[in-house]
């Protein structure tokens, strides 16, 4: 508790003459009674309003110092309350190669990966979480945010018909993907910042090799997790569309690098999954997400306010039972 205006404690100083005054002059000053012999007075009993004679005089001091400590406006004391929440800051980099149209995992690649990362998302409300895409390049849709509407809005709208339509280059570019995502967590303050690279291929192409990226993430503090999804078998996938309409296929070996997203995940303190199935996805996001979570401390102040309300009340009180005994318990004569 502190005072706005302590200086009005200096009134208690009246009280010094004030309790000199009851105890010496004016008992001086009170009106007397002749009695021939006080020996009858001094035999006779004394009852319980003998040792409440002072009771109304202690009643008006205190009722004094209270109104003394209200003028001085007492107030709590301002402090931080503290909730802690856990979370961490994580960034999905998503490879929307045309490659992730394949069918080896039903429907397809892409839609697999964004259904398993809705639900995993929609299960991390507490977490800061951003989504980069990638193909021969790689761009940020939605930075880290606390916000998940935005971020699944924009997760639903991602396609791999960018790519397949020209407006990014071909190729996947998993060293740029990786890049990307980290400018957007190194100056994140959580402890536990975390990186989940989905891919289905090899790196062929980008500025930044995928081990450079990886460096750069170990130097942040960002543990990446590495994640290859699709099988290893041949599949029929649809190339192009002839002038009568009709869709052309071919069989289609896909190109996978394993060894060099297990030397990513190596690097930074993270694990490499192969994942060959919806369940298989569902299962390693259901494992990154075990990951020990960084307590995020939010502080609010809490300002001062005025407590004179209970003083004032007390003083109110003792000067009311003050008078009560003077005028009906504590009669005396004139």
């Amino acid at each position: 508790m502190s005072f706005v205006q302590p200086i009005y404690f200096l009134l208690l100083l009246a009280l010094i003459p004030y309790v000199l005054w009851h105890f010496i002059w004016k008992r001086r000053r009170e009106g007397r009674m002749l009695f021939f012999s006080t020996n009858v007075l001094k035999t006779a009993p004394k009852t319980w309003k003998n040792h409440l004679v002072h009771l109304p005089f202690a009643l008006r001091v205190f009722a004094f110092i209270l109104l003394v400590v209200v003028l001085a406006r007492p107030q709590s004391s301002g402090f931080w309350r503290e909730r802690t929440t856990e979370g961490i800051d994580m960034m999905l980099t998503m490879d929307i190669s045309t490659s992730m149209l394949l069918e080896d995992v039903s429907p397809n690649r892409i839609t697999v990966a964004k259904e398993v990362a809705y639900d995993f998302i929609s299960k991390h409300k507490n977490d800061q979480i951003g989504l980069t895409l990638f193909g021969g390049e790689a761009f940020t849709p939605c930075p880290l945010t606390g916000d998940h509407s935005i971020l699944l809005k924009r997760l639903g709208e991602t396609s791999c018909e960018l790519q397949a339509e020209g407006i990014i280059q071909p190729g996947t570019a998993i060293g740029m993907g990786v890049a990307s995502a980290v400018t957007h967590l190194e100056h994140s303050k959580t402890k536990s910042k975390v990186i989940i690279l989905l891919t289905d291929g090899a790196n062929n192409t980008g500025d930044i090799s995928p081990l450079m990226a990886a460096q750069m993430a170990k130097d942040a503090g960002i543990r990446v997790y590495t994640i290859l999804l699709g099988t290893d078998a041949v599949v029929n996938m649809p190339v192009a569309t002839l002038p009568n309409g009709e869709v052309y296929s071919t069989n289609i070996q896909t190109s996978t690098d394993p060894q060099t997203l297990q030397q990513i995940a190596s690097l930074t303190g993270g694990t490499f999954y192969r994942a060959m199935s919806r369940d298989a996805l569902t299962k390693v996001y259901e494992d990154i997400g075990k990951l020990e979570k960084t307590k995020l401390i939010q502080r609010q102040h809490q300002n001062h306010e005025d407590v004179f309300q209970p003083f004032l009340l007390l003083a109110v009180l003792c000067l009311l039972l003050e008078m009560l005994l003077r005028l009906v318990v504590l009669r005396r004569l004139p």
